[in-house]
């Protein structure tokens, strides 16, 4: 009896052990992080991190961190993954929190790898957020360019819904909006001009870049201050375990980067690490013996521009770390011309210069407050100038005469910005933050001086104005079909003695109808307070940058979105990393300002009116929509990658002061637009590539018909008689003038733009280095493309002895033909 009763109570604690071994843990677990890249501990933007095999996940921030809470259990596998690099796998113990962190491979490109899984790398069907686009840096330093020279902008004009400016111009209209409705953000600080060589090359240097993000609609409650679109650009930290460097010898420019560690230590407190790039081009050196030799070196001109990017990066402690970047470029027009007559006793000088920069700076400190929230504080500061300078001097007869002009206009800020990022659960992400910014205007400053007449004076006063803005969005998973964003934002301006107080709602919604099919749906209201004025519609320097005031008011614009996002996922080789969204828009805008018919601020002819007219007094406020369709089939990895782009859209503008108060197509309306971009790796050593668009032609105004006006000259110093001329007379002091007559405005379409581009690269790895040459031809089957148009009239001989008469043509003036390029990178 008594080993029965033994039996039975070494039985009964058997089972009572393994059913509290069995016993699941209870409650949850946090593992937050950072990934960074291998090799470099650079941190990564967007890697998925997510429990092995089921969605349950999250992404890392602009910092690389990530946070993600979870059941606890007796172990977890986590993956972590990002396009372009091996996927990470960690088994960890699911019952404790922890801090995990991991660094990722970068992956060869050129193999492929098929993913038999039910998430692969990169979803697009997978996220609430539409209308964005991220293009990999490595995928954009292979696409043709012109020159050779790699232009990030350029490459985002090859999506649909971004429309292109005039040939070889950088600058993007973004589903109907103009050039000053897109923030362009570098490290957090907005570039207000965003190009070189007026227009034909951004300032950006790929080489200094880790990210680059487009968003064209469904707005996050993050973003604000512009109508159109956000083109969120992040610089490298710089290598934090070894010096590396990369640069280019181009055919009109070269670059250098530079990047390394400060410190001996590679990770953790005090470690530190830089990054230098620059960048210059040299046509003012390839021009000027040309120029020398053909004006006898009486004339001397050219044209640079430079760029300088550099970032300092230092970890202060577990929890802290301190970012310092900063841009600093330049563009510079020069000529002079001097010419003496009288045996060198008479001489004739003028000198014109023209010149146009950025200069941006950031301090960030970041602070992770606990596993679930991510703090980040942002001191910034930009400034844009742009200023023309000319000065005329004669001499004669001992006697000197001499003109000066000053111009000049800019935009300084001054902001602080303060972000919270916060992961409660795996359900929600919450991000809240509350950003101001001091404006200072110079909308336009002129200064005259003759020696013969007394000083003129013409200036703008300084316009000191301040926009705020605080929001709170949240990234929401009810369950496994319904993605959800929403958030709300509140703006606020204040300057010129006026207070402009806005709300900005913004939704956005997926519905997962299969693991890799959703159907989605955005709707975002936003507000403008600053506005570019331009005569022209192609972003040259000498536009101007002024703000809202108690006459023009903010611009707005609403936008509603829908569409569809379909993943393609194992299966073959190709179709692996497949994406295709479908989306259709509509956008209104209102208080969009435009210059009124014959209007310029840049009074250079009569410079003392500056002091009469004010630039609101120029200007008028219209509306405008837009709508359309988009077609984006995108592929990241594999020997083949690129995508295809096709864009259905119409735009249209009234302004009760334009074109008779009717509406009318403005400048960069295309009622078609594609774009074919495809790289190859033909093998280890070469690859190929190509892009071909297509577009419908610009709407243009030209004039429908000239005629011959005569304008009377003055007769009555020749002929006398009380004030009174006879018609014989006045007739035989008149002369001809051409006058053109014009019809609508924009109702002319300029012929349909398209061109094919190729490159072919040939990479050769060696001990400690690695060299690239590259062969490229832009505009490759010569299209002649049309750059602007001018009517000619020309006499022609009549027919049977009767007089001759007047043909009227219009000429068509292209820019660039076939234009091949040769170039040379490396690395080490």
């Amino acid at each position: 009896m008594k080993k029965l009763v033994l039996l039975g109570l070494i039985s009964w604690l058997s089972l009572s052990a393994a059913f509290s071994q069995s016993k699941p843990p209870t409650g949850t677990i946090t593992i937050s992080g950072y990934v960074r890249e291998a090799g470099s501990q650079e941190a990564l933007i967007g890697v998925n991190v997510y429990r092995t095999g089921l969605p349950t996940g999250t992404t890392t921030n602009t910092y690389g961190f990530y946070s993600i809470t979870l059941p606890a259990q007796d172990s977890i596998r986590l993956t972590y993954s990002m396009v372009g690099y091996t996927p990470e796998n960690q088994s960890l113990s699911g019952q404790k929190t922890q801090v995990v962190n991991v660094s990722l491979q970068a992956g060869k490109l050129l193999s492929e790898v098929v993913v038999r899984s039910s998430r692969a790398d990169e979803k697009v069907s997978d996220s609430p957020q539409m209308s964005q686009i991220d293009i990999p840096i490595s995928q954009i330093k292979k696409i043709p360019a012109l020159l050779g020279e790699k232009d990030v902008l350029k490459v985002l004009q090859l999506m649909p819904g971004v429309q292109k400016g005039s040939e070889g111009q950088s600058g993007i209209y973004v589903r109907g909006g103009g050039p000053d409705q897109n923030l362009i953000v570098l490290d957090d600080a907005v570039v207000y001009n965003a190009s070189h060589l007026f227009g034909f090359f951004s300032v950006f240097n790929g080489d200094a870049l880790k990210s680059v993000e487009l968003t064209k609609g469904g707005f996050p409650a993050r973003f604000g201050g512009r109508l159109s679109s956000v083109i969120d650009l992040n610089m490298k930290d710089g290598n934090k375990e070894k010096l590396h460097g990369e640069g280019g010898i181009g055919l009109i420019a070269s670059r250098l980067t530079l990047e390394g560690p400060l410190s001996k230590k590679k990770s953790g407190p005090g470690s530190t690490s830089f990054l230098i790039s620059g960048r210059r081009t040299y046509l003012d050196l390839l021009a000027a013996p040309f120029i020398a030799s053909e004006s006898k070196g009486n004339t001397s001109a050219g044209y640079y521009f430079y760029d300088l990017n550099a970032k300092v990066n230092t970890e202060l402690g577990p929890n802290d770390k301190l970012y310092l970047s900063g841009y600093f470029g330049r563009d510079r027009f020069y000529a002079a011309d001097k010419s003496t007559s009288n045996g060198g006793k008479n001489t004739t000088s003028t000198d014109v210069g023209v010149g146009w920069g950025n200069a941006t700076g950031t301090l960030r400190w970041n602070h992770l407050f606990s596993n679930k929230i991510f703090g980040n504080a942002s001191l910034i500061f930009s400034n844009y100038d742009f200023s023309i300078s000319a000065t005329n001097s004669d001499t004669y007869d001992g006697k000197t005469d001499q003109f000066d002009l000053r111009y000049t206009s800019g935009i300084r800020d001054l902001g602080l910005k303060y972000d919270l990022d916060i992961y409660p659960n795996p359900q929600h992400s919450l991000r809240v933050g509350v950003q101001a910014t001091s404006h200072r205007f110079t909308p336009s400053a002129v200064v005259v001086k003759n020696t013969n007449v007394n000083e003129n004076r013409a200036e703008v006063d300084k316009i000191d104005v301040v926009e705020s803005g605080i929001y709170a969005e949240d990234t929401w998973k009810p369950d496994v079909h319904w993605r959800i964003n929403g958030g709300l934002r509140l703006s606020a301006f204040t300057g010129s003695g006026e207070t402009y107080f806005r709300p900005e709602p913004r939704l956005s919604v997926a519905y997962m109808i299969r693991p890799d099919l959703s159907v989605k749906a955005s709707y975002a209201l936003m507000n403008q307070y600053v506005h570019l004025l331009s005569n022209t519609g192609i972003g040259l320097p000498t536009d101007l940058w002024v703000p809202t005031t108690d006459l023009v008011k903010p611009q707005q614009s609403q936008q509603v979105a829908v569409g569809v996002a379909k993943d393609f996922t194992g299966g073959s080789s190709f179709t692996n990393g497949l994406a295709l969204t479908v989306e259709g828009y509509y956008k209104r805008m209102n208080n969009i300002i435009n210059y009124k018919d014959g209007a310029s601020f840049l009074l250079i002819d009569d410079p003392t009116s500056a002091r009469k007219v004010r630039w609101e007094d120029n200007v008028t406020a219209g509306k405008g929509w837009s709508y359309g369709a988009e077609v984006l089939l995108q592929k990241k990895v594999g020997r083949l990658s690129g995508w295809v782009g096709y864009t259905l859209s119409w735009t249209q503008w009234q302004f009760a002061d334009l074109n008779n108060g009717q509406p009318f197509f403005p400048r960069y309306d295309r009622r078609h637009d594609i774009s074919v971009v495809g790289i190859y790796e033909l093998s280890p050593r070469v690859t190929l590539s190509g892009t071909w668009v297509y577009g419908t032609g610009q709407a243009l105004t030209l004039p429908v018909a000239t005629f011959n006006a005569y304008e009377q000259g003055s007769a009555s110093n020749y002929y006398g008689g009380g004030g009174y001329t006879p018609p014989l007379v006045q007739q035989l002091f008149s002369y001809p003038r051409q006058v053109n007559e014009y019809g609508e405005k924009n109702s002319f379409r300029a012929e349909p733009y398209h061109r094919f581009d190729v490159s072919l690269q040939f990479h050769k790895k060696m001990k400690r280095h690695e060299r690239t040459w590259e062969f490229s031809a832009y505009n490759a089957y010569n299209r002649r493309n049309p750059y602007f148009y001018q009517l000619n009239t020309t006499a022609q001989p009549g027919v049977n002895g009767s007089g001759a008469t007047e043909r009227t043509s219009l000429k068509r003036y292209s820019v660039f033909p076939i234009v091949p390029s040769v170039s040379y990178n490396f690395k080490f």
